[in-house]
């Protein structure tokens, strides 16, 4: 394992980037985000709450798969003065109001709190700096804490970020490497994206990272699983080719997806012209998944995902 230090000059916070393109989050800002078995009056218990809090709800999104028995999901954003302090108080009355009353799971988080991420990439770059320069511009709500690579390709772009980067090699044996991941992940992150990271990840290291892991596919799921998707395309003779933005799951591409898009071919296009106009669908994709994930957009239901966009 090998580490290219970060530039002496770290890139710059969305804070002193003239250009950064999302405001930043208040102290006061927080995310309620609620799932369980639908009944009456969950809308109305939040509401109330917040009301009794003296929070102002700023957003509200809430969705039932069925109106009868179904699973519901909701995401709150609010302004609550002296949020920090006052943390534990509403925490305490919604594990009354929510858990024990309701029979609800919920999370609350900071808005402001962002969610650190590693990256890992091989050689391919264009989804990596896509998630690089949009963290630059301030329009990703993250911390990127690393870049780890199979190669060492891209260790000079990387460092013009700033971001640390570390080069470990995978032989035949992949378990020396993921033992060196987890070493480096553990404890540091709370998002891993594969960003045309191209080995496969093990059952084992995903019980043991602790944190989810988002990947891209380079084609739209379920159609050409694995390796070579756009020549499988060109060869079936598809007219639409896509991305796929999911979480890593023990099995191989078939987590749930968070994102998906599709660019229109023909059969004039080579399978190095679909790879051409995939990789910039591959890339937007990508972008939003992390985005609406680390802005708690994202639930997870079994395999598949409510989005809260």
């Amino acid at each position: 394992m090998s580490l290219a230090a970060p530039a002496s000059t770290p890139a710059a916070s969305p804070a002193s980037n003239p250009k950064a393109a999302t405001s930043q989050p208040s102290d006061n800002t927080g995310r309620l985000i609620i799932t369980g078995a639908d009944r009456p009056g969950i809308v109305a218990t939040v509401s109330s709450t917040m009301q009794e809090f003296g929070a102002n709800i700023i957003s509200l999104d809430q969705f039932s798969t069925d109106a009868e028995g179904g699973n519901f999901f909701q995401r709150t954003v609010f302004d609550l003065p002296d949020f920090r302090a006052r943390r534990p108080e509403l925490e305490k009355a919604l594990d009354e109001r929510l858990g024990d009353a309701l029979g609800l799971t919920w999370t609350l988080t900071s808005a402001k709190q962002r969610k650190r991420v590693s990256i890992f990439a091989s050689k391919s770059d264009h989804c990596l700096l896509e998630l690089l320069w949009r963290h630059r511009r301030g329009e990703l709500d993250m911390d990127v804490a690393m870049v780890v690579s199979n190669h060492s390709d891209l260790a000079e772009d990387v460092r013009q970020f700033g971001i640390p980067f570390f080069h470990v090699p995978v032989t035949g044996d992949k378990k020396e490497a993921e033992a060196e991941h987890l070493r480096l992940l553990q404890g540091n992150v709370d998002l891993v994206v594969l960003a045309r990271y191209m080995q496969i990840i093990s059952d084992d290291f995903l019980q043991n990272v602790g944190a989810p892991v988002i990947n891209i596919h380079h084609s739209f799921l379920p159609a050409f699983i694995g390796a070579g998707p756009y020549l499988k395309a060109k060869e079936r003779g598809v007219k639409l080719i896509g991305a796929t933005a999911h979480y890593v799951t023990k099995d191989l591409d078939e987590g749930p997806i968070i994102e998906q898009d599709v660019a229109r071919v023909t059969h004039a296009q080579s399978a190095a012209d679909m790879a051409r106009y995939g990789a910039d669908v591959e890339r937007q994709v990508l972008a939003r998944a992390v985005q609406w994930h680390c802005e708690d957009r994202v639930i997870r239901d079994g395999n598949t995902t409510v989005v809260f966009r």
